[in-house]
């Protein structure tokens, strides 16, 4: 049997899209991923809205919780995927092993309006972020 891939991703607040991505590939990936998430300034929660849009989809992230990035230093990882929009986010830089890799999507956190306007923001990213990492990793 050969061993599981490894794959970080990181973002600022590890509260929605990192945390998302690590949901999404260790549940549809997880036979050949293995899926870890970090932000550089943990927000302290994962998004109540991130949870209820995987939700949706059979994935729960409840378990998961907002984590450093310093928690991994020691870790190898075969690929780290930055999710940071744009430029201006302060997308973390990966100084460990791995090959690393941005593939950036709008933070769903600053979405505003209706919580039905809000759930759609987190929807497209979440479905964003499903067609764009996994098809990514699979071609890997």
């Amino acid at each position: 049997m050969t061993r599981k891939k490894r794959v970080l991703f990181l973002c600022t607040g590890n509260s929605c899209r990192s945390q998302m991505a690590e949901g999404l590939v260790n549940h549809f990936l997880g036979d050949r991923w293995e899926a870890f998430s970090a932000g550089t300034e943990p927000a302290g929660y994962v998004h109540p809205l991130a949870v209820m849009v995987m939700r949706e989809l059979g994935v729960d992230i409840t378990g998961g919780r907002s984590k450093s990035v310093e928690e991994f230093r020691e870790m190898a990882f075969d690929r780290v995927i930055t999710v940071c929009g744009d430029a201006a986010e302060n997308c973390p830089v990966w100084l460990g092993p791995g090959k690393t890799t941005h593939i950036g999507f709008p933070d769903p956190a600053k979405a505003t309006g209706s919580e039905a306007e809000r759930l759609a923001v987190f929807r497209q990213v979440r479905d964003d972020i499903r067609r764009q990492v996994l098809a990514f990793l699979e071609a890997d």
